[in-house]
This record gives C-alpha cells, structure tokens and sequence, in this order.
C-alpha cells in the first residue's frame, strides 16, 4: 500500500524495487507487513523464473539450507524455505531424503512460491526510467509512482567472450542449456568454461543414455584444472557480514587481488559434481570401451572460434604453461559456461550523471546507498553490484539476507543487532604497549 498521495498526483511509496531476483524479493520479504515502509517491486518478466533454462537434474546449491531469503536475519519469518516446505506438507519428507544440499529446482520452487505470497511484488511491469524530483519518480510500462527510496536488484545476464557467436543454435550460452541442449546424438560438442555451470553441463552431457549421447563432448577451461570449490569452515568466514565490512575498507589493489586469489570459493565445483564426472568417465572408458567420447582440456586460454565445412566450429586455444602450443578442437556445437555481468541500468539514465561510480560499479557506502549529490535521506540501493567493493559474497546467496536488512535497516533509520563476528581478527590492530602509551599520551 502506497503512502496517501494529493489528488492528481502519482502514488508515494517508501521504497520501490526494480528486479525481482533473489534480492529484491529478500528485501520484499523482510518488508512484508511493514505498514511504516510501504513499498512495491517491478519485474519485467511475467512469469517468474530463476535460471530457469539452467536447471539441470541433479543440481544443486553449493550453500547452506539456512541461506535462505530470510533465516539469516529474520528465523521467524513466515518467507523461510522451511515455511515453504511445511507449507507444501512435505517437511518430514525433505529431512528424510537426507539431501547433501538443496536441489537447485527445489530452491528454484521456493522463490517462486515467495513470489506468489506478496502482494507488492508484481510481475510483467518494466521499469523503463528513474528520475528526480525531490522524491524518486519511476516509470513502468504500466504507471509512474514516487518513491523516497529506490532498490536496484536487476541481477546479471549472461556473459559469452567476443569469439562467441550466438548467431544460432549451434551455439548458445549455458543459461540456455535446457531448451538448446536436445537433440546431441552423434555431434561433437564443446563446453567452455571451468566453473560449477561448465561442470554441470558436460556431466549432463555424458551422462545421457546410449541413443542420445553424442559422439564426443570437449571440456575446455582457462583454469590449470578442474577445482573443487573451497568450501571449508575458515574460507566460509569470507561469506559473514564482518567479513563483507572489512573487505570493503581495504584498498582497491587489494580487493582485486583477493578476488581473483580466492575466486574458487564462491566458482568452484561441488566435489560430488567432480566425482561423479570422474566416475562417469571411468564406465565409459575403461567399462565400455568408448575410448573417444570425453577430452577434457584444461589450463587453456581460448584464442579464436572459426567456422569450419558444415555448420561445425573450430576451438583454438593455446597452453597456459607453452603459449606457442596452439590446439585446435573440432566441434559441432559449443556451450558457453562463461558466467555472467551484471545486467543493464540503463533505466537510471535520467539521474546517471548525479551517481558516484568505481569503476564500472556504482559507488555504494556500508548500507548499499548509492553516493550521489542527493539529499541524505533519499537514497538508491544496489544490490548484488558491488562485487568489486563488497566482495565475492556480494553476487552469493550467503549475505543476501544479511544485506537485505541492512537496507531496511537504513530506510527505517535504525540498526539491528548484528551477529557476533568472525573468530578470525580481520583487522589489523596496535600492539598492547602502543594502545597504553597512547592513552597515557591521551
């Protein structure tokens, strides 16, 4: 509900979402019911969907039950997975099945039944600009409303290199892999890219039955090997709040550097990913005898993909370890598990020139505003497009809800109680004898 507006004039909300991914409907969540911040979230899309062409059988997240929308900032909220699964009668069944970790379509099913529960999320409604007049003024494809607080959770698109070529099917980005992937038997088939979505992809390509397999499927990677991702007790610490606070005070040479060093900590492979590629590789070679079907070459950087006779692709790549070894890998078709960026805000153009940046990010303080020439108390948020100045657990489920209350936290101009930090001292501080000579000095 929308605060009372003057005749002829649009709606007023205390904040207004644009994107509906996992963030904005964490911060829709926690708002629910809130009668102080009135508030509404647009979605373009009409239908809900979260990676929907990317849901693979057998997938699954590669973080805790509890990071959920909501658990880790509010346990009581009726928006938690485990209110969806008692919701849907099946709580007792979920803790039988013993699950290693949420199948991915299941948390795929949560967010949608979320979405389904707030009234203030709607759907099929474009945000196409964000102006300022004294309040926020956005326009949607539907209507204009005013806002003293705007949430920006446009999430990411995907991302293919320039040797890419999209032009077709037989190519295609692996956000696209259940729809495009059909139809293999007897192709060569390459996927691109070392991460936990490459894996998934080849796995699901070698695994398919005897009339649908293809004739040779080639995993490609930069990386010297396939990974697993680095999922141990003390690297975790890097997805905690104090953790995401203290990254953010480091200098810029530093946060660059320690996002390529511990990037498999947030895109490495589950290590049942990888074992059952080993083991599937293992049946078909050594058990029945199909010597040719999987070539896994990492440690690669891929240089040109040139057309070849038919409709077929060349891969060239050359060896990390000796540039001047040149390969070249024939296929018929190519998966592009090449990530993604953030998406286009291209909507804020009206007010672009008022917004501080780093970098290709928006300069965001320690409650994801925005720093612009704006009045104090009239601010945009971003979330999920700081990763540059948040951290690798920026674009991750870990702090999703954490950060969503940090937003709400600041529209509602008060503080919650934060969780204890890290055992981990993060920060640098004085010696003992330095601290008592300068009280002394004091």
């Amino acid at each position: 509900m929308a605060l009372d507006a003057q005749p002829g004039r649009p709606p007023d909300y205390r904040c207004v979402g644009v994107g509906v991914g996992p963030s904005n409907l964490s911060l829709a969540s926690l708002l629910h019911g809130r009668h102080d911040v009135p508030n509404v979230f647009f979605e373009k899309s009409r239908e809900f969907g979260w990676h929907d062409g990317q849901q693979i059988p057998g997938s699954s997240l590669q973080v805790s039950i509890l990071k959920d929308l909501v658990s880790l900032a509010d346990p009581t909220s009726a928006f938690s997975f485990l209110s969806y699964l008692h919701s849907q009668g099946r709580i007792y069944h979920f803790i039988n099945a013993q699950f290693e970790a949420v199948p991915r379509q299941e948390f795929r099913n949560y967010l949608e039944w979320v979405c389904q529960r707030n009234p203030n999320v709607l759907l099929g409604e474009k945000v196409t600009s964000v102006d300022f007049d004294g309040s926020f003024v956005v326009t949607t494809s539907k209507r204009t409303v005013t806002a003293e607080n705007v949430v920006i959770g446009v999430g990411s698109q995907p991302w293919v290199p320039p040797q890419a070529s999209l032009g077709d099917d037989t190519q295609f980005h692996v956000s696209d892999f259940i729809t495009k992937a059909k139809n293999l038997a007897g192709l060569r088939v390459g996927v691109v890219g070392g991460g936990q979505s490459g894996a998934e992809a080849f796995l699901d390509l070698i695994s398919r039955s005897g009339a649908g397999l293809p004739r040779r499927v080639s995993w490609i990677s930069r990386r010297s090997n396939f990974f697993p991702i680095d999922d141990s007790p003390f690297t975790n610490d890097y997805y905690m709040p104090c953790h995401s606070d203290h990254f953010a005070n480091l200098p810029l040479p530093n946060r660059e550097a320690f996002n390529v060093r511990h990037v498999l900590t947030s895109d490495g492979i589950s290590e049942s990913t990888l074992r059952e590629i080993y083991q599937v590789s293992y049946i078909h070679r050594f058990v029945q005898g199909r010597q040719d079907l999987i070539a896994l070459y990492p440690n690669r950087a891929l240089t040109n993909v040139t057309p070849t006779g038919g409709s077929g692709w060349t891969i060239t790549t050359r060896h990390n370890d000796d540039p001047n070894v040149v390969e070249q890998v024939e296929v018929d078709l190519i998966v592009w598990a090449t990530g993604f960026r953030p998406a286009s805000t291209d909507f804020l153009a009206p007010i672009a020139h008022r917004l501080q940046h780093e970098g290709l990010e928006l300069a965001v303080d320690d409650s994801f505003a925005v720093r612009w020439d704006g009045p104090p108390d009239r601010n945009i948020f971003v979330q999920n497009g700081a990763r540059q100045q948040r951290g690798l657990a920026d674009p991750n489920l870990s702090l999703v809800a954490w950060r969503s209350q940090r937003i709400v936290d600041r529209i509602r101009g008060v503080r919650s109680t934060e969780q204890l930090p890290s055992f981990i001292e993060w920060w640098a501080k004085a010696p003992a004898d330095e601290l008592d000579s300068e009280i002394r000095i004091g």
